[in-house]
């Protein structure tokens, strides 16, 4: 399983990358907003710092760039895509899980230009885009959890159907808006090919109170066997 970060801050990124090796990144118009940095400017500087680190490439370092959510027309989607993609060759373009939404998507992959359906809530929406030959597609399991919902069925079901037609593998499937460890497992157990969270998420897997407790019982064991 791979991990992206869901976030467009470029400490985070920074950080994510070289304590926990992250595989890609996942940005959100919230988190262009949370970076406090114009749109432009902070993707920019995002794929500045791919380059700089020699990770060029969709295929190496994906970089989820969501197109703007007023745009409701295939037409409007391709050519804000193209013009983000053009920046950078490690932009993957979001697009929304809707009629023209897929529309879209199916066109730019033809054009080469690499695809990730986002905003997905539902096994069927998750169909399409894999039968279009989307890189990627993003099923949500936070908000969805948050409201009530056990997403294990989902995902499994997503992974189920995809096994079926041959999809698995080629459309990847992102779990997104993950927030706990417990839903990191889950999307694991399910088959899910990649996660993508916060930092803070991916840092509380790496807790357990048992952990604390045990490098404190060989922390004393070994000042007691030091002394001389």
């Amino acid at each position: 399983m791979k991990y992206f970060l869901d976030s467009a801050k470029l400490d985070e990124i920074k950080t994510a990358f070289e304590t926990f090796g992250i595989d890609g990144v996942t940005t959100n118009p919230r988190h262009i907003m949370a970076s406090g940095k114009p749109f432009r400017r902070a993707i920019g500087d995002i794929a500045a710092w791919v380059k700089t680190e020699g990770l060029e490439g969709a295929d190496r370092f994906p970089v989820s760039v969501e197109i703007d959510p007023h745009l409701d027309t295939a037409e409007g989607m391709i050519a804000a895509a193209r013009d983000i993609a053009g920046l950078c060759g490690n932009f993957v373009i979001k697009i929304p899980a809707t009629p023209e939404g897929i529309t879209a998507a199916r066109k730019l992959e033809a054009e080469g230009i690499r695809t990730n359906v986002t905003l997905i809530f539902s096994p069927a929406q998750a169909i399409l885009p894999a039968k279009n030959g989307s890189l990627f597609v993003s099923p949500f399991i936070g908000w969805k959890e948050q409201n009530g919902e056990d997403c294990r069925r989902y995902i499994r079901d997503i992974v189920e159907i995809y096994k079926n037609y041959g999809f698995y593998g080629k459309t990847q499937i992102i779990c997104a808006a993950v927030r706990t460890p417990k839903q990191i497992v889950d999307c694991a157990v399910a088959g899910a090919d990649i996660v993508t969270a916060g930092l803070d998420v991916y840092r509380d897997s790496m807790r357990h109170a048992y952990t604390t407790q045990g490098i404190g019982v060989f922390t004393e064991a070994w000042d007691a066997t030091a002394k001389e």
